[in-house]
């Protein structure tokens, strides 16, 4: 376990190669690598690598697009920006033997507006390679804006193919029809770089660490109510309470914990040290996810109830507009959560966001409705005692008491 990650500048090319070596060219072996590696993707869905790629590899003849999605929408990570900040050319190796893998004309890297020094990072970077005069297709940066679920697969294809950053529905997935209609490849840089490791090392020295099922190491952001917030490379199967020690602990007892991000899933305190980060355990025993690998802390005296509505209430204003459930659904739970956790609404508003959370589910044209209800059905349940003091109109000091980093303001749906 090692972490957090800070530094002083990324690494040079030279740097790079001298202690990894040149990269191995990419091919059909490759794919079967990845298999018997167990590599899942760490953008969030936790979906088999191998798979991915063998998709695309199918419908492509040599005018794929590969995609680094670096967009890190998720307010509460920054442990891709961190990566291309420190380790940009083990990224970009990655996306290289994508390309080689899977016959792609051209590799696109897809990042947020806002990340000012990973961008000018990047250009480094792209210019060393452009001045090695490395054999990879040419690697142009998109920027994106800074909006939740402008990273969502298919919002990021809407993107490149001329539209606006936002989810569209298809039929198809973009491993037929993506880019301009090319297959295509849209994969986490995290994952890409796990991929330049695996190709010069095999599955097996993958397997290393971590679990039979969960396979590796994963970077975790560390936040909230910790001693050393940041970003950790962290051994899949590590039980939480490792992962908080070697971020100090906490600063004060935990009242909770978000595991996964803005729509990941809290846990009880007491949950905090035993758990282990297996992804099939977490969602089996758990009922959790690692989502994008955030696990931020919330400290004693702060209020889990106000906390969830918080984070429900941006997620509401960061729909895209586009269907029912999402823009009437949301906002009208929003609207009765902020009267609970204002200690003004009473079980009518509680009977009514359950009904709602149930009416959602499923139902939207992408996954932001399922994702934004999910996080809040856990907060309610792990959080009854403090909902019980909402509902029953006694003062709740966790709107005073400092909980995790507050979500950013709305933004706006730029091109």
């Amino acid at each position: 376990m090692s972490g957090p990650g800070r530094g002083a500048g990324h690494e040079r090319l030279d740097d790079h190669l001298q202690r990894l070596g040149t990269r191995p060219a990419g091919g059909a072996w490759l794919v079967d690598v990845l298999k018997e590696s167990g590599l899942r993707g760490r953008g969030g869905a936790w979906f088999p690598t191998w798979r991915k790629w063998a998709g695309v590899a199918r419908h492509s003849s040599g005018h794929s697009v590969v995609v680094i999605n670096a967009s890190e929408g998720e307010p509460l990570s920054s442990k891709d920006r961190t990566l291309v900040s420190l380790r940009p050319h083990l990224v970009l190796d990655g996306a290289a033997l994508a390309a080689d893998t899977l016959g792609a004309e051209q590799i696109v890297l897809y990042l947020s507006r806002g990340v000012d020094s990973a961008r000018r990072t990047l250009l480094r970077a792209l210019d060393e390679r452009r001045r090695a005069r490395l054999a990879e297709p040419p690697i142009r940066i998109v920027m994106t804006p800074h909006r939740y679920i402008a990273g969502e697969s298919s919002a990021v294809v809407n993107r490149l193919s001329g539209g606006r950053a936002k989810p569209k529905f298809s039929l198809q997935r973009s491993a037929e029809k993506g880019v301009k209609d090319r297959p295509t490849l849209v994969q986490n840089a995290e994952t890409l770089a796990h991929v330049g490791m695996i190709g010069r090392y095999g599955g097996d020295w993958f397997r290393n660490v971590g679990t039979a099922s969960s396979p590796g190491t994963t970077l975790m952001t560390l936040c909230g109510n910790v001693q050393r917030p940041g970003v950790y490379e962290v051994d899949l199967g590590t039980r939480l309470g490792s992962v908080l020690e070697a971020a100090g602990g906490t600063v004060r007892p935990a009242a909770g914990a978000l595991l996964g991000g803005y729509f990941g899933t809290w846990l009880a305190p007491t949950l905090l040290r035993d758990v282990t980060l297996d992804v099939d355990d977490l969602r089996t025993a758990h009922g959790a996810s690692l989502g994008c690998g955030v696990l931020a802390v919330l400290p004693h005296g702060s209020c889990g109830v106000v906390e969830a509505t918080r984070i429900f209430s941006y997620l509401a204003a960061e729909t895209a507009g586009q269907c029912g459930p999402c823009v009437n659904g949301l906002a009208a739970i929003s609207e009765a959560m902020e009267r609970i956790a204002a200690s003004v609404g009473g079980p009518a508003d509680l009977d009514r966001v359950w009904r709602w959370v149930d009416m959602v589910r499923g139902r939207g044209a992408c996954r932001h409705p399922d994702g934004a209800v999910g996080m809040l059905a856990s907060a309610l349940t792990v959080f009854r005692d403090h909902l019980e003091m909402h509902l029953a109109g006694q003062p709740c000091n966790g709107r005073e008491v400092a909980g995790l980093p507050q979500p950013p303001g709305p933004g706006q749906w730029w091109r």
